[in-house]
This record gives C-alpha cells, structure tokens and sequence, in this order.
C-alpha cells in the first residue's frame, strides 16, 4: 500500500492546480492551500511550447485550451507620435500556443477543484518536519500535519523561505521590472498590440479580440528598486514617476493604470537553487527554478513539472526522497536551458533602444523585438524538454 499520501500543496496557480489534478490521479488526498480568496486571474497571455501540449492532452484540456486561442496577430512597433516603424511577426512572440492565463487557470481549477481540498484566503506561517511527516502552521491559527509539503508558492515563496531560507539567497533579479493591467480596448486593437520603446523603457498595448477590453505592460530597467510588494500605490506611483515625459500613449496607460483593478508589478527574475527538496518539503514551478518572463517558458516548466513530480512520487510509493531525486534528474537540464534563454532575453533584447541592428534582425525575422518577453529563438523549443510517456 502507497505510504506518504497526504500532500498539502502551497499555491493554487498554475503549478499546484496541475500538480493537484495528477496527485489526485496517482491516489494521493491533496489539500492546497492559497493566500488569495480565490483562484488568481489576471496576467497576460501565457504560452505553450513542446512537451507541456502533451501534458494538456493528457489532463485532457489540449482542445479547450485551443479553442481559447489568442490567433495574435503581427504587432506595430511605434514611435513617440505613434507611428509605425516596423512589425513584429506574430511567429516571434507567440508560443505553439497562446491563451490568456485568466483562462487557463479557470478551465485547470475546473479539472482539479473537486480533487483537492481547498483553503482559500490562507497561508503557511511555519513548517517544521521530522522523519516521519511535515506539521504546518496556518495563518488562521491551526496546525495540521502531512506526509509532504510541495510550495508551488511563486516567485517570492513562503514555503522556500520557510525551509530553505531567505529569499535573497535565491532570487536573482535581472535588472527589469513590469506592470501588468487591463484598460479599456480605445485603440480598438483586434488580435494585435502596438509596442512603444525608449531607452530603459518598453510599453505595450494588445487584445485579443475577446471584449472591449485590452492589456498593457509597462517595462523598465532598474538595477534595484526599494518598494513594499503589497502597496500597490507605491508601485503606480514609481511607474508614473518612469515614465512620465514618453509620448505614444504613455499618459493615457498611466491614467488608466491607476483605475485598473487588476493592477500586477513585480521584478523579472530568477530562482537558482543547487536543490529543489529538503527531507519531506519539494518547490515546484517558479517557487523552485523560475526562469523570468524573459524565457517565456514559466507556464510550461510548471505543467512539465507538475506531471513529472506526481509521476515520480507515484512510481516511488513510500520513498520520497527518491521521487525528489528523480524529478530533479527530469527537470534540471530543461530548467538551465530555459534560465540561460531567459538571461540572454533580458541583457539583449528586452531593452534596447530602437537601432538599426534591431530593426535588421526583425525584418529576417530571427530575434524578438524590445519588450517582448519571449526566449531567444537561437535555442529549441524542445530540446531538453523531459520526455512524456
């Protein structure tokens, strides 16, 4: 009979909702734990790539999730009086599939939601662990204990700081921070975008079609930034600050900003860790090897590691260390490949001025243009994707 059944999963994103999903497949009881009160929804489109559409087809949500599908279009890349200098070919910035993430969290928690058990508006205050199990401390007050703690937490997790120590020890920024909201579709943008570059700056406005409703992204190069995570306030007022004096419609998108309700800043970073696992507690997803937007690999990596984790803990029944060691065998080269990209991404295409050299590569169609937070096409998309059987 398996042993180590019971698995709390810190995080309902991406991540934890897949992982939830295939535990629940294998015959685990999973209780996911997330500090919002509910599901997360917000963010931009998300991709795609390789072995993670296998994994799709296997949750079998590959279909929903095509019917969902962006079609993107070519993007204008435009001036301060917004006009047109070139064009970014949708093949640039898109994966081999492309859907919004408020949609792609939806239809997962839909597949997952009745095979997990679900503690919304909570977080994990403290861990402590012994040969035979994980006790763990709500913020809400009780403490409950597990077989394993998976913290598929995010960027800036609690269960690796809890575990494995503080952040700065693991988080290696990449000198670029973005703010993610939605605004009213004014340009009438229709399965396209238009993209603003300044130096040390990149804005840009897209929709879907789906709406009257359209996205924007503002970027801005920084080597630090001292601000508080959760006052957003402080965050639009340092985006207003950067950008203030831009032309396009840089005014417009700073006005509409400090109306959005969905309002997301953060810094693109890394997460490099010699090991992903300590006794019985795992990081799965950008808690454990983010890659940085500038990969764009995230959502991949967490389907791929979500399937790959379960699979491996399945196959060891009670031994967990071993299942850690073999999902760490699994997704490291696939990890490093993916973080290489992602450096590469942010020191040489995300935010240099509009040159000549740039506009070259974009007319053959070989590099993404600034602002794009897509990997460097000088690598494969497969290529050391951990294969799925």
């Amino acid at each position: 009979m398996m042993t180590n059944k019971k698995v709390l999963i810190s995080g309902a994103g991406v991540a934890g909702l897949a992982l939830a999903y295939w535990l629940d497949r294998h015959g685990f009881h999973v209780t996911v734990v997330e500090r919002a009160p509910q599901v997360r929804h917000g963010g931009y489109a998300v991709d795609f790539r390789g072995e993670a559409l296998h994994v799709l087809d296997r949750m079998d949500l590959l279909e929903p999730i095509r019917a969902l599908d962006t079609e993107m279009g070519d993007a204008a890349m435009v001036d301060a009086e917004g006009r047109q200098y070139a064009t970014l070919p949708a093949a640039v910035f898109a994966g081999d599939l492309e859907v919004p993430k408020a949609e792609l969290t939806r239809l997962l928690y839909a597949a997952a939601q009745d095979r997990a058990e679900y503690l919304f508006g909570d977080s994990i205050s403290a861990v402590e662990q012994d040969a035979d199990g994980v006790n763990v401390t709500f913020e809400s007050g009780p403490s409950r204990r597990f077989d394993l703690l998976v913290g598929a937490d995010g960027l800036h997790s609690r269960v690796r700081s809890l575990t494995f120590g503080p952040e700065e020890r693991f988080v290696q920024p990449l000198g670029i921070y973005t703010a993610i909201f939605s605004l009213p579709n004014y340009l009438g943008l229709h399965h396209t975008g238009q993209l603003y570059v300044s130096p040390g700056k990149a804005a840009n406005m897209f929709a879907d079609g789906a709406g009257g409703r359209a996205r924007a992204a503002l970027h801005l190069a920084a080597e630090h930034l001292e601000y508080d995570r959760h006052d957003i306030g402080e965050q639009q007022r340092i985006i207003a600050e950067r950008f203030a004096g831009e032309g396009w419609e840089i005014p417009r998108l700073l006005t509409e900003m400090r109306a959005a309700e969905d309002f997301w800043f953060d810094t693109n970073a890394q997460v490099v860790m010699d090991t992903w696992a300590s006794g019985r507690v795992v990081l799965l997803g950008d808690a454990g090897y983010c890659a940085a937007p500038t990969s764009g690999r995230g959502t991949s990596q967490a389907l791929i590691g979500a399937y790959v984790l379960a699979g491996e803990l399945a196959r060891a029944d009670s031994d967990h260390t071993a299942a850690f060691i073999a999902y760490e065998k699994a997704m490291r080269p696939f990890v490093t490949e993916h973080q290489a990209v992602g450096r590469e991404g942010a020191q040489r295409f995300f935010m240099p001025a509009p040159s000549q050299e740039v506009l070259d590569m974009l007319a053959a169609n070989a590099v993404p243009a600034a602002g794009a937070p897509i990997p460097s096409p000088s690598s494969s998309s497969h290529s050391s994707s951990p294969a799925i059987p």
